[in-house]
């Protein structure tokens, strides 16, 4: 029958449905603060070897994300008007998304696709519990290909 899709295709969906972000995410989490400079914030992202993470405020309340592109931002700002590089809470993007540790992997795999993220922050009860990236889901999707077809 045209426009049905297989079987096997129908229950890769529904088993990669039930993947749970908390099975992926990092806990092992690099944070930022927001008043940190974008100086020291670029030397956390090298010597983590990260692309980005979470900004939290003083109360552990995620307030933003900061990324490489924050860092060229603020460098390139700096240099065009020559002052010096700002902090972080003037370059993180403050256009929060965040997902649950309950959340699918396949409702997550949607969200980065359709808004170009590469990271959310993962809350439980508004807690910062973890993040989930890009390379996660792969991870995820590896191991479901690993045991079923996808």
């Amino acid at each position: 029958m045209a426009g049905m899709m297989p079987a096997t295709t129908t229950q890769g969906s529904i088993m990669l449905k039930s993947m749970l972000v908390a099975e992926y995410m990092s806990r092992r989490l690099v944070t930022f603060s927001p008043d940190m400079s974008v100086s020291e914030a670029i030397r956390v992202l090298l010597e983590n070897q990260i692309s980005g993470g979470p900004v939290v405020d003083e109360t552990g309340r995620v307030v933003g994300v900061f990324s490489e592109s924050d860092c060229l931002k603020g460098a390139l700002e700096a240099s065009y008007h020559g002052t010096e590089i700002g902090s972080v809470k003037e370059y993180m993007s403050v256009d929060l998304q965040t997902v649950e540790g309950s959340d699918s992997i396949l409702d997550v795999a949607e969200i980065f696709l359709a808004d170009h993220r590469r990271r959310l922050p993962v809350l439980d009860s508004g807690k910062l519990i973890g993040q989930i990236s890009r390379r996660d889901l792969l991870r995820a999707m590896d191991d479901f290909g690993r045991r079923h077809t996808l």
